[in-house]
């Protein structure tokens, strides 16, 4: 059966002399009361009603079917009215915006977060445009599949193109409790989890995506029982199904997992065997961390004086080695004897070290490093730093991490920008606030140059403190000459993590600047978007 709007399209181009109007077919019933004697109107007339069946939400059904039941009743409140039609204008908006307004499009993961800690739910006549914007974004899919609630599941069974509400739906997590508030600040209403019946049937049956999406949430709620889902298919899995449904065991991992972990070890697949060793070495209790403590108690010593770490690396990459996860030939070009060194330190457990040497991270990190047979040589200083800060983030130490960070950056001249270690990684291992405290630090000394991965690793909104630096910053980069779009980067997130509280600080930079230039028409939009986003969130707040 041809689309009836691409039939109405044709005979628009056509002409009606050309070509006759569409018949009326028997899901569209209302059809027939179209008055036909002028094909013009008329055309126009079921153009109309086309658009109209299109923006329900549901798909037409035979006029000859049964009444079909309604959603559920949804108790949670409706949005605000100024906060709907926020949300409407969010919805209609495509790519970046223009003059006083930049980006407005990318606020809507924001608004929507917001929304469902609130405990709101959208308007009805909202639903179908939300779902359209989380079937094309889909990281907006948690947070709208929540908002979106009885009717957005009730609308998904009868429309193909969100049965990603489906699979969502099933996480008994996807609606968590908010954060505290006001005493009159209502509950998000709780997601149903799926029926083990058709849980069963999505793991056998579905689609591979639908079952990574399973495993994961299975995972989240009952560890053992998604273990035991994917030991009974685990033989007839292709390899690189096994090795997205391995990576899915990070959800609840645990020392019950370990023998099927072994086990992976010696699977036909090297990045199988790769990721269930590097799952194994985040269990400081498991016989593999165990092996590579080993390993590394032998790799590295302290020197008699106790002034030194003295560096002896592998000589061979033996079979138990290999078996452990550690390739025999070096993937980065570095030499085998680094490499294998690197990937040892790295899988063992930290705390092998206070053990080992006595001593407190930030001891060990003072002491020199030198080979064990040269002990003046410091070649393995820098390997042994990266394999620790690798292993600081893999088993998420924030002891190591602030260690491997050192104190926050102070600026003078001749300090440069920190950069060994992998900072944005080893910053996502601290507290959030203590994140933003370092990055702060971090830009008042610096700049934004080398910044932009160690913002992105800040929770947002951003602190004040975080806020004022990063705004100083701006202030800086526009006195001493640079260009705007030196800092793009840094200037795109600033619209979505910036705190709203910053929008006078940006408005009194745009009133010192000629909007004529390029840094004050940034500052402008940059300060539009931050009364943008300040109004939105008083919206959901009243």
């Amino acid at each position: 059966m041809p689309d009836p709007w691409e039939s109405l399209q044709t005979t628009a181009l056509l002409g009606t002399d050309r070509r006759p109007l569409p018949a009326p077919g028997p899901a569209a019933p209302y059809d027939e009361a179209v008055d036909r004697a002028d094909p013009a109107t008329a055309l126009l007339e079921l153009a109309a009603l086309e658009t109209v069946r299109r923006r329900a939400g549901a798909l037409p059904v035979p006029a000859a079917a049964p009444a079909d039941r309604p959603a559920a009743e949804d108790p949670r409140p409706e949005l605000p009215a100024p906060a709907a039609r926020r949300l409407s204008l969010l919805l209609s908006t495509r790519g970046g915006g223009s003059g006083v307004l930049a980006n407005v499009g990318e606020l809507l993961p924001q608004w929507l977060a917001t929304a469902r800690e609130r405990g709101y739910r959208v308007p009805a006549a909202s639903v179908p445009a939300l779902l359209d914007a989380a079937r094309a974004r889909s990281e907006l899919r948690p947070d709208a599949v929540a908002l979106a609630g009885p009717l957005g599941r009730w609308l998904a069974e009868r429309n193909a193109d969100w049965r990603f509400v489906q699979r969502a739906a099933q996480d008994p997590v996807s609606a968590p409790e908010p954060a505290p508030a006001a005493a009159s600040a209502p509950k998000p209403a709780s997601v149903p989890e799926a029926a083990p019946a058709e849980g069963d049937r999505l793991w056998h049956e579905g689609l591979f995506a639908e079952r990574v999406t399973h495993l994961t949430l299975l995972r989240r709620r009952d560890p053992a029982a998604g273990l035991a889902l994917l030991r009974g298919t685990w033989s007839t899995e292709r390899a690189e199904d096994r090795l997205l449904f391995l990576d899915a065991l990070q959800e609840g991992l645990s020392l019950a997992d370990e023998p099927f972990l072994e086990a992976a070890l010696g699977d036909r697949s090297k990045n199988v065997r790769a990721t269930a060793a590097e799952l194994l070495s985040t269990l400081p209790g498991s016989a593999l961390a165990t092996r590579m403590a080993e390993r590394a108690r032998t790799a590295v010593r302290l020197s008699s004086h106790g002034t030194h770490l003295l560096v002896t690396p592998p000589t061979a990459c033996d079979p138990a080695m290999q078996r452990d996860g550690i390739p025999p030939k070096s993937p980065t070009g570095r030499g085998e004897r680094a490499w294998w060194f690197g990937e040892v330190i790295a899988a063992a457990p930290l705390s092998v070290w206070s053990g080992h040497t006595g001593l407190t991270p930030e001891r060990l990190l003072a002491l020199r490093v030198g080979d064990a047979i040269d002990e003046t040589s410091s070649t393995w200083a820098d390997d042994l730093r990266e394999a620790w800060a690798r292993a600081a983030v893999r088993q998420q130490d924030a002891a190591w991490a602030r260690a491997l960070l050192g104190p926050a950056p102070v600026a003078g001249p001749g300090r440069p920008a920190r950069t060994t270690g992998a900072p944005a990684k080893l910053l996502a291992v601290l507290p959030p606030t203590e994140r933003a405290a370092w990055t702060a630090a971090f830009i008042e000394a610096h700049g934004l140059g080398d910044a932009f991965q160690l913002l992105g690793a800040c929770a947002t909104p951003w602190t004040p403190p975080l806020s004022t630096a990063v705004v100083e910053a701006l202030a800086r980069a526009a006195a001493s000459g640079a260009y705007p779009w030196s800092h793009s980067g840094v200037l795109g997130m600033t619209e979505r993590a910036l705190s709203p509280e910053s929008a006078g600080a940006v408005e009194a930079l745009a009133a010192g600047a000629s909007t004529a230039t390029a840094w004050g028409e940034t500052f402008a939009r940059l300060a539009g978007t931050l009364r943008f986003r300040e109004a939105m969130l008083a919206e959901l707040a009243a």
